[in-house]
């Protein structure tokens, strides 16, 4: 498809402003590892928000929510919707904690939380495993969604699309290698709003256009697909991909009962964790890192999910010949067919802003686990100059070991499985790590490597049984089995292992730099601030907590529904969920006064 003069003046002035910006903070960036990794630690909330918005929001977002809306209605969302319940959890217990922490990596503080060797030991494995193997993955699979909007939007071969990706990304690393996080999250202010507006015009023109209204769009719909409009999961039917287009109890289940606090996944990682971590740490205060988290929430789950999913259920009815494989071309032909000269400029710009925000967050966050977590433990004496180096050469490489993976995967979805079971049962580790002191070592390294094991063993079984679906070889049940066998290891190993005292007194400096609550046993009594009344303080704050923990996450779906329902003109529950978040809304207000006096 040839696009006309006019989309690619839009499309060349936006990509040079994001450059521009990114570019203009190199002057404000050093080489030392706060500057390049943490923007100087000196960022106010909103800009670490928008920042972490952006950065969820990739190329691959919209298409993925294709996906699942096309095979199980609004329903199929609850797969990461179920994650509200573990970020406001990081909102309300962890965020200042990491503030506090004052290290530069997630990697970093496994070696300042478990003291000795095996949390040396433990600080490098991670530093490769995340960093490098989990993030090389996520890019892979960012780099397949940015292939397949190539693909349906020039009718290039997957070669070509292939090769601009990769130039896409050369570029992007290019300036994040210059510039630093300070660069990306800059860069992040005007990706962000790029991309939502192109993708508010993009749902409003394809139910205007192709349906006359939002009412004619929804009885088609409905006559077709009864359940494709449910926000919430058919309890009694299994899911039936050209019927009833509704999520089955059993993924539900797995979804709000388990996966949000039993799973590692990147930008939702229970206690925090990745990049979400790494802006938290990039805050100037510890209010800001609340706040900054907290918004963070509200616009990621609530602020931008709608358009795709509007245009994704619209492409049911629009594109029904897509097998199961392809569902997630059904945007990009919905971009290609909906939107007119001009406007289709600034959708593909707003999909490469998507693409860029990841992508450089991926690069600048993997580089640091890189540079402060494996070379900079061999070279100890090394300056800003070599830092700043390695950390150019650590980008590249990452960038190209990601889109060699890239070859490899056949769908979004794909990837996803093989992330979200890989950390299946880790999670819980990393919650309970801030608040019981036996947690070791350990405890962490059997969470990360048991799931891995436990999911190619079955991968085997189902490699070897093709002719026959076993159903624990199958999600969810294969997850709720990793999910067991992973707990059952970590807490084992956990109970049977034991500090020595040297790993005691190194402790202590962690419990008091952070400040955590809990139960922290020996370590409270040896610390000089476990008077009765100082712990009496901190302990008073955790029914505040847990109180705004639940309150966040009612108004957070609260808010979520109601834009549904408001949307789909469906207004006494969008009343409803308004008297909750006005309610909700106050006693937040009242709570957070508590425990947030910095």
């Amino acid at each position: 498809m040839n696009l006309a003069t006019i989309d690619w003046i839009i499309i060349i002035a936006l990509l040079a402003s994001f450059i521009t910006l990114a570019l203009s903070a190199a002057n404000k960036t050093d080489n030392s590892l706060k500057g390049l990794f943490l923007g100087g630690k000196n960022l106010p909330w909103y800009f670490a928000s928008i920042s972490m918005i952006a950065t969820t929001f990739a190329a691959d977002t919209p298409l993925l929510v294709t996906e699942l809306v096309r095979k199980n209605g609004i329903s199929g969302n609850w797969l990461w919707w179920s994650f509200i319940a573990g970020g406001m959890l990081t909102t309300f217990f962890f965020a200042h904690l990491w503030r506090r922490a004052g290290v530069i990596t997630e990697a970093e503080l496994c070696e300042f939380r478990y003291p000795g060797k095996m949390g040396s030991y433990l600080r490098g494995f991670k530093a490769v495993y995340l960093g490098l193997i989990m993030n090389v993955v996520i890019i892979a699979w960012v780099n397949f969604a940015f292939m397949s909007i190539i693909q349906g939007f020039f009718d290039v071969t997957a070669n070509e699309a292939f090769l601009i990706t990769c130039c896409v990304a050369l570029l992007t690393a290019i300036y994040v290698s210059i510039s630093g996080l300070l660069g990306v999250i800059w860069s992040d202010m005007l990706q962000f709003g790029t991309a939502m507006v192109g993708c508010i015009i993009l749902a409003y023109l394809v139910i205007n256009d192709g349906f006359g209204g939002m009412d004619n769009f929804q009885s088609q719909l409905t006559a077709k697909h009864p359940n494709a409009l449910n926000f919430f999961p058919s309890i009694s039917q299994e899911t039936n991909i050209s019927g009833t287009l509704a999520l089955t109890f059993g993924s539900f289940f797995a979804y709000m009962g388990i996966q949000w606090w039993a799973s590692w996944y990147p930008g939702a990682e229970p206690g925090g964790g990745g990049y979400i971590a790494q802006r938290i740490m990039s805050t100037k205060s510890e209010k800001d890192a609340f706040w900054a988290t907290f918004f963070f929430q509200i616009g990621h789950y609530c602020l931008r999910p709608w358009p795709w999913i509007i245009v994704a259920l619209a492409t049911i009815l629009l594109y029904p010949e897509l097998s199961e494989n392809e569902y997630r071309m059904g945007f990009v032909l919905a971009m290609k067919d909906y939107m007119p000269a001009g406007l289709k400029g600034l959708i593909l710009a707003a999909f490469f802003a998507a693409y860029t925000s990841t992508i450089s967050t991926q690069l600048n966050w993997g580089a640091s686990c890189l540079v402060n977590d494996v070379f900079l433990r061999f070279n100890k004496q090394s300056n800003n100059y070599s830092v700043g180096l390695i950390s150019k050469i650590a980008t590249v490489f990452l960038l190209i070991i990601g889109c060699l993976i890239t070859l490899y995967l056949d769908t979004i979805k794909s990837a996803w499985e093989f992330i979200i079971e890989c950390g299946a049962g880790l999670g819980l580790v990393l919650i309970v790590r801030w608040f019981w002191w036996r947690i070791n070592a350990w405890s962490e390294i059997t969470a990360m490597v048991v799931p891995f094991l436990t999911f190619t063993v079955l991968q085997i079984i189902k490699y070897l049984h093709p002719e026959t679906e076993l159903a624990y070889t199958i999600f969810p049940n294969s997850f709720f089995i990793i999910v067991v066998i992973t707990s059952v290891c970590w807490l084992t190993i956990t109970l049977i292992t034991k500090r020595s005292d040297n790993d005691k007194a190194s402790l202590l400096q962690f419990y008091e730099r952070v400040k955590p609550t809990g139960n922290w046993g020996i370590i409270a009594t040896l610390s000089e601030e476990s008077s009765t009344s100082i712990l009496s303080d901190r302990n008073k704050e955790i029914p505040y907590r847990f109180i705004g923990w639940m309150l966040g996450i009612a108004v957070t779906y609260s808010l979520l529904f109601g834009l549904g329902y408001f949307i789909f003109g469906q207004t006494n529950n969008m009343l409803i969920c308004l008297g909750v978040i006005t309610l909700g809304s106050i006693s937040l207000k009242y709570v957070i006064k508590k425990f947030n006096h910095e």
